[in-house]
């Protein structure tokens, strides 16, 4: 009994044993598999940035940007990437999308034919050097990159990583009360998991398209769903629910939505971040000291134009030498002040009618023109009744009358593109709009009291200009019509220079159209200037199509005037005046250039341009214009694939980013500008939209505006060193493609972007494009002005910035002296 007492008590004791052995067992291997996991885990977060989609994580994404329409913002330079985002120019030559990032596309090696304002040779050698330059530092930046640990998987590692850590941390808690058996699982797991990771880091040297492409979906969802969360602007709700960001937001961008997420390697940093947020750090101290500026004109201030000092000192103003660009040395870097009690524009076509006075204080043209239907004092609103000087019961009836006099005007087919002189308040110009066609508008300052302000804030397009001494800022021979009702211009004095001037930018088989009392009057002055009229355009082989008689609803009569497409008259006129034009003299050189009493000779040549008549619209605002053929564009390849791959380019991004991928309500923007247009592509992209795009080539760049007209749009040259010539808050939004960083090397950067916030309006947007040193340097420059970042991202040295300018104006003010009358 004993015994068998005893011997039951060492079995059980050897069972004891043997069972904590056993239990002892599995806790090492636990422990080993949860260590090897951990370091499996360690080893992949090194150099993967997980995308944060946990419920923590999105609410306090949701705090940061609870009142912002797109929230996205990323830092991620993914350098096993080598596109500029989605969008990249991928049907460009690849020279295009390489070399220095500060240097604009319009800018690279590949220029061919196309001249710049300023001196082409002396540019051409200066980018050959820095493109030398680059091309050496970046085989260099390449061999770097090609040894970090990083390269080419976090991207498409980056879902699988975020799986695998979820199952480790679950398997590690059911281990601990698992048996033998579920050791061995869990081995098993682990091997698969070994094996998972190795076949993912294979596939994703091999398929890394596919892996791309499935973290856009996700990113995609993850960025509709913020959007709707946090939009400040309901009417798009519906519209931002399908949109597809693949252009803003490819793989991995939803995990950066803070700009201070900094991504660590490991337990350590690496070198690489630690410059990058020094580099961050230097930018976002420096300090940025922002005055008001206080001028005679105050809240309508445009430096080139309001320059007093510059014009006490003319010595003559005869030919309105007062009322054209007197640029101060040093541009301001003060902020215009906001008028009192503004308001957000009332958005088109209701902005046609009627506008906030408050926006445009201004009633003395009320006083003098409210008779003429110009404006007229409402309440809280100016309105516009349509009229003018010209058109007092509408402006739709004189354009259906003047179609009616001269068939061949053929609004929106024949005719798209028009130049209206001394334009008021652009009434001609906002109802062409109904027409299918565009109207550049312009008329000096204050000649009449802001009727050019008037003008933009109605959404027309308008720029403050006069017909004095000098080129007005166009190409030669690009206008289909030259427009003048009363625009008080002495055509006929001086030999013709002003006509003269029509004549340079007016196309051969354009027409002048003339609405003004010469044309109907019977008193002594109207018959002599008409006269004299006639003379000159007989002497200048304009062909007088018809003198109406007078229309029975505005009591006015025109004139039109066809320009000739053939050098048989001037060759065939008796006296040579106005003489012909030296063949040295450039029809397209319009910056800065003294006006002269001659005519350019028509092209005849079939490939040169003004040849032919452009295609009917809009067939003309896809078409390579037929001169391109013998040229190299500005990407380098021959300039009708250029201009085909630039126009394709634009589709893509417009369409993948800035129309659904940005939280943008294009049904309040009306007034657009591209301040570095190239070929148009940008404002052809967005041909659909009720909106109009003022299309600006910089003096510096390809001269490819003609191009741009020959697309049936408009623009006109400038120099970004210098302030625009239009008033304060014009545009709605401003875009800009690589062309701060090349801004930077020669003008003031502060003063560039203190001009970008006085044309801009109070809750405008700002596009840029552009190197990532340049978007950092211009994010903390609006940040110090309160501009409220919407969206930033960055990738392979390319950066993109939204902002939105907010009502914000600093306390202290800065006395412009020169601008004090």
């Amino acid at each position: 009994m004993a015994l068998g007492k005893y011997s039951r008590v060492d079995n059980n004791n050897n069972n004891n044993r043997k069972s904590s052995s056993s239990y002892c067992s599995t806790v090492t291997i636990v422990v080993f598999v949860g260590l090897c996991l951990v370091g499996i885990w360690m080893l992949t977060s090194s150099s993967v940035v997980p995308v944060q989609t946990g419920n923590g994580s999105a609410e306090e994404k949701k705090n940061q940007v609870e009142d912002q329409v797109t929230p996205v913002t990323s830092d991620n330079n993914d350098s096993s990437n080598t596109s500029d985002f989605e969008d990249n120019r991928g049907d460009l030559l690849d020279d295009a999308t390489k070399g220095d990032g500060n240097v604009s596309l319009a800018e690279n090696d590949g220029k061919g034919n196309l001249n710049t304002q300023e001196n082409q040779d002396k540019n051409e050698e200066t980018k050959m050097d820095e493109s030398k330059k680059h091309d050496e530092q970046s085989a260099s930046e390449g061999g770097e990159k090609s040894g970090d640990d990083s390269g080419g998987q976090g991207d498409s590692l980056e879902n699988s990583d975020d799986k695998k850590s979820d199952s480790d941390e679950t398997d590690k808690k059911s281990d601990s009360n698992e048996n033998d058996k579920k050791s061995e699982e869990n081995n098993e797991k682990s091997d698969l998991d070994d094996g998972d990771k190795k076949q993912d880091e294979s596939s994703s040297e091999t398929n890394g398209d596919q892996a791309d492409n499935q973290i856009e979906e996700k990113v995609d969802q993850n960025d509709n769903n913020e959007l709707e969360k946090s939009s400040d602007e309901p009417k798009d709700d519906g519209q931002l629910k399908n949109q597809s960001s693949n252009e803003v937001f490819p793989s991995g961008a939803q995990s950066e939505l803070l700009n201070e997420t900094v991504t660590q390697t490991g337990s350590f940093s690496t070198q690489a971040t630690e410059s990058k947020i020094e580099k961050e750090t230097q930018l976002s101290s420096k300090k940025y000291s922002w005055k008001l500026c206080n001028s005679t004109a105050g809240p309508d201030y445009i430096p080139c134009l309001d320059n007093f000092e510059a014009i006490r000192h003319l010595p003559s103003t005869k030919h309105y030498e007062h009322r054209e660009r007197h640029c101060p040395e040093e541009p301001p870097t003060c902020l215009v002040p906001l008028p009192e009690r503004y308001k957000r524009p009332i958005e088109w076509p209701k902005s046609r009618e009627k506008i906030w006075y408050y926006n445009v204080p201004h009633t003395k043209l009320a006083q003098i023109k409210g008779h003429q239907n110009w404006v007229k004092v409402t309440g809280e609103y100016l309105t516009f009744p349509g009229g003018g000087t010209q058109f007092k019961h509408g402006a739709l009836h004189y354009i259906d009358f003047i179609e009616e006099s001269v068939p061949d005007v053929a609004w929106g087919k024949r005719s798209r593109v028009v130049l209206d002189v001394g334009c008021g308040v652009a009434s001609f110009g906002g109802f062409l709009f109904d027409r299918s066609v565009v109207a550049m508008s312009f008329a000096p300052k204050d000649e009449h009291e802001a009727q050019v302000q008037f003008a933009l804030e109605r959404g027309i397009p308008a720029v403050s200009a006069v017909m004095g001494t000098k080129r007005l800022p166009y190409p030669g021979r690009v206008f289909d019509i030259v427009h003048c009702a009363r625009c008080r211009v002495p055509w006929h004095i001086e030999g013709g220079k002003l006509l003269l001037e029509l004549n340079r930018v007016l196309r051969p088989g354009g027409f002048f159209v003339w609405s003004a009392t010469p044309i109907y009057q019977d008193k002594t002055e109207d018959v002599e200037i008409w006269e004299a009229m006639v003379e000159l355009t007989k002497s200048m082989c304009w062909e007088l199509l018809n003198k109406t008689s007078k229309d029975a609803v505005n009591g006015v009569a025109v004139a039109a005037f066809r320009k000739p497409t053939s050098n048989d008259c001037y060759e065939q006129r008796s006296k040579q005046e106005p003489p012909l034009c030296p063949e040295s003299d450039d029809p397209n050189a319009a910056w800065n250039v003294p006006l002269q009493a001659c005519m350019h000779k028509v092209p005849v040549d079939a490939s040169e341009r003004g040849s032919q008549w452009p295609e009917r619209w809009p067939e003309r605002l896809e078409k390579s214009p037929y001169w391109l053929s013998s040229q190299v564009g500005v990407y380098g390849k021959a300039a009708p694939e250029d201009f085909a791959a630039d126009n394709e380019h634009w589709k893509r991004v417009v369409t993948k980013s800035y129309l659904n991928g940005m939280g943008i309500s294009w049904s309040s923007v009306r007034n657009v500008m591209d301040m570095n247009a190239v070929y148009g592509g940008f404002a052809a992209a967005l041909k659909d939209l009720s909106l109009w795009v003022m299309n600006v080539v910089p003096i510096d760049s390809p001269d490819t505006l003609p191009i741009i007209y020959e697309r049936g749009l408009f623009g006109m040259y400038h120099d970004w060193c210098e302030s625009f010539s239009t008033y304060p808050r014009s545009y709605d939004l401003l875009h800009a493609d690589h062309l701060f960083s090349k801004l930077n090397k020669r003008c003031n950067l502060v003063a560039i972007v203190a001009e970008v916030d006085r044309i801009l309006r109070p809750e405008g947007k700002l596009i840029v494009r552009d190197n990532v040193e340049t978007i950092n340097e211009l994010e903390n420059m609006l940040k110090s002005m309160q501009w409220e970042v919407r969206m930033t991202y960055s990738k392979d040295k390319e950066g993109l910035l939204c902002v939105q300018k907010s009502m914000w104006r600093p306390k202290e003010v800065e006395t412009i002296k020169y601008a004090i009358a």
